[in-house]
């Protein structure tokens, strides 16, 4: 979409004349006037709501900008430069627009419109960059929100903008996506957009393939979650779709979960909260058929997915002699890594492997459960509430253990004793988190312990005489 110099004209010329003669040249708030028995007066009929930001000021700023879009569409070969003096208003105006009275006088003032003029013409990335995130603080309040979705010219444009190639720029979409996607009033609207809007997917997969910031791919990573966790179908066609169906540019085709995983492993080291981000985003994937299908493909990234995760759990994630809060820092993450590897855990006769447990992952399977076990002994003490998030973590290493254990090997069980992970006190409570509700499992685990330890089984017997 094109800004010509006419349109932006007639967004000056709806702007009343007092507000058309103020000076260009003014880059400040306006001194106060000399008289200061009037002067309380004058600011207070200046300033913005019950804010102390001049609407002289902003008008004034607005305005600027105006003139640049239609000083750049008078001329084709021209570039929106910034001065360092125009950069700093712009960016208190970024700032100023997370005030809602600011937000709404922007409203008012139709900066909507104005900012789509400059982002459709702009070529400083920079600039672009400021009017995203201008848009993007006024959607935090609702009714800015409505006013900036219902705009459908806008909203084409900023999808659109996920082509771009700035990181910062990509970021504030990005935000502002996910910040109108998180309002009820308007997420419909956005989600019929971007279901019609097909360069969306590819886009994303493309900066989740390639980018190495690691604000970014969280940010991005929030708004996939966000995606699939409102719209199934949506996900549903992500993972079917190729990008090779999309476009026939000879570029490599992208597909989904690879893209995701390529994201994970820049976060690993460095974003926490954005690995855990991406592991829900495959957790969600697993609740689909279309997602098990893809998973389980002997040629499908499932294995890889699995080995992944394996690694964060076995090397990074609650080891021995972790502190108690580590496990509190952990347990979003743990929570989405152990659903992943459950989803997962059954697939692996698809993957060509009949056995894809690794001693390390037991391992730390029994870790966390040792962990919550002293955990739920020291709240107990202090009379803490419960928490919610280990109490889900408790269920899913339960279910998994229970999954694992109902196939565990001797060699596999006779290694973990030797290794001391099944020692006299965690076995005792790695057996009781099976009880009552995976009696099989632990009938079964308890049958391999007898044949590689029996004085360690005898001892589990005497505790749980099931």
């Amino acid at each position: 979409m094109d800004c010509s110099k006419e349109g932006t004209e007639d967004i000056a010329n709806e702007i009343s004349p007092q507000h058309r003669d103020l000076s260009p040249d003014l880059e400040r708030n306006p001194s106060p006037p000399p008289d200061a028995s009037d002067g309380d007066e004058v600011e207070d009929a200046d300033a913005i709501g019950d804010t102390v930001y001049s609407k002289h000021w902003l008008f004034t700023t607005l305005t600027r900008l105006i003139q640049m879009v239609s000083k750049t569409s008078s001329d084709s070969e021209g570039q929106m430069e910034l001065t360092d003096d125009e950069e700093d208003d712009l960016c208190r105006v970024w700032d100023m627009a997370m005030d809602k009275d600011v937000a709404g006088f922007l409203q008012e003032f139709k900066a909507p419109d104005i900012l789509l003029g400059v982002i459709a013409k702009s070529s400083n990335p920079r600039l672009t960059e400021i009017c995203v995130g201008i848009l993007g603080n006024m959607a935090c309040f609702p009714s800015s929100c409505l006013t900036l979705s219902q705009n459908e010219d806008l909203g084409a444009v900023l999808l659109l903008l996920f082509g771009d190639t700035d990181p910062p720029t990509l970021l504030e979409i990005s935000r502002l996506i996910l910040t109108c996607l998180s309002q009820n009033d308007v997420s419909s609207l956005w989600l019929e957009r971007i279901r019609h809007q097909t360069s969306l997917r590819s886009n994303l997969l493309f900066i989740m393939s390639s980018s190495t910031n690691t604000d970014l791919l969280e940010k991005v990573g929030e708004l996939i979650d966000k995606l699939f966790d409102l719209d199934e179908e949506l996900m549903k066609t992500w993972i079917t779709a190729r990008t090779n169906e999309e476009d026939n540019d000879g570029d490599s085709c992208l597909d989904l979960a690879p893209c995701l995983l390529e994201a994970a492993k820049q976060l690993r080291s460095d974003n926490p909260n954005g690995l855990e981000v991406y592991l829900h985003v495959m957790q969600l994937l697993t609740t689909v058929n279309e997602g098990i299908e893809m998973f389980a493909s002997k040629e499908g990234p499932g294995k890889d997915v699995w080995n992944f995760v394996n690694k964060v759990v076995s090397e990074d994630l609650c080891q021995p002699n972790d502190l108690e809060v580590i496990l509190q820092e952990q347990k979003g993450t743990l929570i989405q890594a152990f659903s992943v590897l459950q989803a997962l855990y059954g697939l692996q006769e698809h993957w060509g492997s009949k056995d894809v447990i690794s001693l390390s992952l037991v391992e730390s399977i029994l870790q966390v459960i040792q962990s919550q076990d002293e955990h739920r002994a020291l709240s107990s003490k202090k009379d803490n509430g419960q928490d919610e998030q280990l109490q889900t973590l408790s269920e899913i290493t339960s279910e998994f253990l229970s999954d694992i254990c109902c196939q565990i090997s001797k060699d596999t069980v006779a290694a973990l004793v030797k290794r001391g992970h099944l020692s006299e006190k965690n076995v005792l409570t790695a057996f009781g988190c099976l009880l009552p509700n995976y009696q099989t499992s632990f009938q079964h685990l308890l049958l391999t312990l007898s044949e590689t330890n029996p004085e360690l089984a005898d001892k589990v017997r005497k505790e749980f005489p099931v």
